[in-house]
């Protein structure tokens, strides 16, 4: 099969074990997806599976895109993601969200909610300087380091700018429940994203 499924952010809630610990968790529709490709070292020279999910229209792909699914004789897709491939796979099988087990640790990927420009004490968490007794310097920067010698400012000096919108992943995240009839994951803890966000669920690399 392979080691991971694309999903979809439902939502945050939390669950209660049978002490009555709360746990908080984010619910994750994990699958169903189909393998679009199956690559083997013969003739691409590794191994992998790839997955399609999200329907979408076949006029938001790309002539390509569109050829790629046809050949499987899949509907058009949202989204596609190669995977590791473990055991036998066939092109146009459904992967559902079993390949995950209750108590299994999971690594979780996705786009954070961007933030727009933001200036160093949001996107840096500097601490700032006063803010009384006449000072005029409160939330700047300050120096960053440039006199006589480099004579300019060093790459990756933390400054204001776009903050979130970037890829990231979160690991060793541990799944409380799996409901493979309904597509579900409920995994502890926040992940990347918005409500409705994309996102690549693997095994944990760190289990």
């Amino acid at each position: 099969m392979t080691n991971g499924l694309l999903g979809k952010k439902l939502g945050m809630t939390q669950v209660f074990d049978d002490q009555g610990r709360m746990t908080p968790v984010t619910v994750i529709e994990a699958g169903p997806c189909r393998v679009a490709q199956v690559k083997t070292r013969e003739r691409d020279g590794y191994e992998a599976v790839q997955l399609t999910f999200g329907e979408t229209k076949e006029r938001k792909l790309t002539k390509a895109a569109v050829g790629h699914l046809k050949k499987a004789q899949l509907a058009p897709s949202r989204w596609l993601k190669e995977f590791k491939k473990l055991g036998d796979v066939q092109v146009g099988q459904t992967v559902k969200a079993d390949v995950f087990q209750k108590g299994e640790w999971v690594d979780v990927e996705g786009v954070s909610k961007g933030k727009g420009f933001q200036g160093v004490m949001k996107r840096h968490n500097y601490s700032g300087g006063p803010e009384t007794h006449g000072h005029m310097f409160h939330r700047a920067p300050g120096s960053i380091g440039s006199s006589s010698y480099p004579s300019r400012v060093w790459k990756g000096k933390a400054l204001p700018g776009h903050m979130g919108s970037e890829r990231v992943t979160v690991q060793r995240l541990k799944v409380v429940d799996a409901r493979p009839d309904e597509n579900l994951l409920f995994v502890s803890g926040a992940v990347p994203g918005a409500r409705g966000g994309f996102l690549v669920v693997r095994k944990s690399k760190k289990a």
